[in-house]
C-alpha cells in the first residue's frame, strides 16, 4: 500500500487517540503536505520536535493497528465488495444480480 494511503488510513481510524497538539502535527505534515519548517516555525517549535513528533505519532497509529488491525479489515472488506460487484456486473441479466450490484456500490460508497 502507498505510504501516504496506509498513513491516511491508518489516521482516519485511530486519530482520535492522538492528543490534540499531535493531531495537529500529524495532519500538517502528513495530510496537508507541510515541510517540517512550515510546521515549526507556525507552531513555535524547533524543526526536529516536529520530526520526532510525527515519528512517534507513526509508531503510536501502527502500534494501534498491530493491536486493532481495523485498517487491514477495512482493507480487505473494500477489495472483497469490489470482487463480488465486479462478478455481479458480469451477470447483469438476472435480476438478483442486479440487485447485488447495487447493494455491492452502496458498500462501497459507505466504506
Amino acid at each position: 500500500m502507498e505510504e501516504i494511503l496506509r498513513q491516511a488510513l491508518l489516521y482516519d481510524f485511530y486519530g482520535e487517540l492522538l492528543t490534540r497538539h499531535q493531531k495537529r502535527v500529524y495532519e500538517e505534515v502528513v495530510l496537508n503536505d507541510y515541510s517540517f519548517s512550515e510546521v515549526a516555525e507556525d507552531l513555535g517549535i524547533s524543526r526536529q520536535g516536529v520530526h520526532d513528533m510525527i515519528k512517534r505519532c507513526n509508531k503510536l497509529l501502527l502500534g494501534y493497528e498491530e493491536k486493532l488491525h481495523l485498517v487491514e479489515k477495512f482493507v480487505s472488506l473494500r477489495e472483497q465488495v469490489g470482487k463480488i460487484e465486479k462478478l455481479a456486473k458480469e451477470e447483469t441479466e438476472n435480476l438478483a444480480m442486479r440487485e447485488i450490484t447495487s447493494i455491492c456500490a452502496t458498500i462501497l460508497e459507505e466504506l
